[in-house]
């Protein structure tokens, strides 16, 4: 076996992104783009608590968008996801204040009611045969009147848990933030250096060493530079209104769900059942996939994250009213999950690539509103951007047709 070189590594990855196995590339240099043009527009947006603010403000869509990937990647599609999350968000909002829970027993209440949402969405696409589109548009529109009943025809419903609030709006403290980056680092390394033995000892090629040390240092750089920024004092005056200092603590809830979802799909034989059924679903049926299984799970976990986003959300309101989940919330997600690299004619797509779009979002709605661009504005920019997501991906696929590289 010849041992491959940084050199044939580049050439091979080269030649998968002309035949248009591109993944999230596009996204990553548009999101490198963005950043550039924002903050040579404004400076500000480059500033430490502007960084620690676009945490908070993508992260509900960003695990929404996580699962959604696990729909996309059958090629089906879940437009109830938003007012799922709104729902999931006012039961625990609910027990909390009505009923007096605490938040070990509500938080599970709100991801349980996902998990019932989505093995109902799941039985009637895979068992009753009703096209996604139309069981997730009538699960749309029923959900809506469900939060109005959950709120009692409207009213908003506060949150005091200090758990709860914590989630979206409070700060690691610095010794925490470094010792988690520092962790994440080494346990890349230890995964990398690990996968490449196991490769190299069942005689399989392996990435070149030099790729590899690449990658970790690369990740190490993006972490320790974001814990350096964000470990700075961000109060305007801390002896007045207290210090803040720290990664918010949104942040590694993502970085949790990101590393499951990866394993899941990258490591186990379920996530290889699912973009099995996702690349030819009766192929796949005759391999002895249980398909109906495959498919009714990938809206469970579809459900269950939207009713984690709905948590994070409610969490960063300090409240849940009958628009929670709604107006923007859905789209957004959607198009996290495509503008990052994901397909929407299944079989094609990564957890990562949720993270990303999400920071698309982020960085598009954050920018621009610093800019003092309108929401009308920013709608338009932010469509543009998911139909140019959307055609990159219908063309790469043509791409990969005609050159063989499916």
């Amino acid at each position: 076996m010849v041992k491959p070189t940084l050199a044939s590594h580049l050439h091979d990855y080269w030649g998968r992104v002309r035949g248009g196995d591109i993944g999230s590339l596009p996204a990553i240099l548009g999101l490198i783009v963005l950043c550039l043009i924002f903050g040579i527009a404004r400076p500000t947006f480059f500033s430490a608590v502007n960084f620690a603010n676009l945490f908070s403000q993508g992260a509900a869509v960003t695990l929404i968008a996580m699962g959604l990937v696990f729909v996309l990647l059958l090629g089906e599609i879940d437009l109830s996801a938003g007012y799922a999350s709104g729902v999931c968000g006012a039961v625990m909002a609910i027990l909390l204040t009505t009923y007096g829970w605490q938040w070990y027993t509500a938080i599970p209440a709100a991801l349980l009611t996902g998990v019932v949402i989505g093995f109902t969405l799941g039985f009637l696409v895979s068992k009753i045969g009703i096209p996604s589109f139309v069981v997730t548009l009538a699960a749309f529109l029923a959900f809506q009147g469900i939060l109005l009943m959950l709120l009692s025809g409207g009213k908003n419903i506060s949150i005091r848990d200090p758990f709860v609030l914590a989630l979206a709006n409070k700060n690691m403290t610095v010794v925490v933030s470094w010792a988690l980056a520092i962790a994440a680092i080494a346990g890349y390394a230890v995964v990398q250096f690990v996968r490449v033995r196991g490769r190299a000892v069942r005689g399989l090629v392996t990435d070149p060493l030099g790729v590899v040390l690449a990658r970790i240092a690369a990740l190490a750089v993006i972490l320790l530079s974001a814990v350096a920024v964000l470990t700075t004092e961000r109060s305007i005056n801390p002896l007045i209104s207290g210090s803040v200092k720290g990664v918010p603590i949104v942040a590694p809830i993502i970085a949790f769900f990101l590393i499951i979802w990866t394993f899941v799909l990258g490591r186990t034989t379920y996530g290889r059942h699912v973009y099995a059924v996702g690349g030819n679903k009766e192929a796949a049926r005759r391999a002895g996939i249980p398909v109906d299984r495959i498919r009714i799970s990938v809206f469970v976990i579809g459900s269950t994250m939207a009713a984690v986003g709905g948590i994070i959300a409610a969490s960063r309101a300090n409240s849940v009213d009958p628009n929670s989940g709604g107006s923007n919330v859905l789209l957004y997600a959607v198009g996290a999950a495509v503008i990052g690299g994901t397909s929407l004619f299944g079989g094609k797509g990564r957890v990562m690539d949720a993270v990303i779009g999400g920071a698309v979002i982020a960085v598009i709605d954050n920018g621009m509103g610093l800019m003092g661009y309108s929401a009308g504005v920013k709608f338009v920019v932010t469509g543009l951007i998911l139909l140019l997501a959307a055609s990159v991906d219908a063309l790469s696929r043509r791409r990969a047709a005609a050159t063989g590289n499916r």
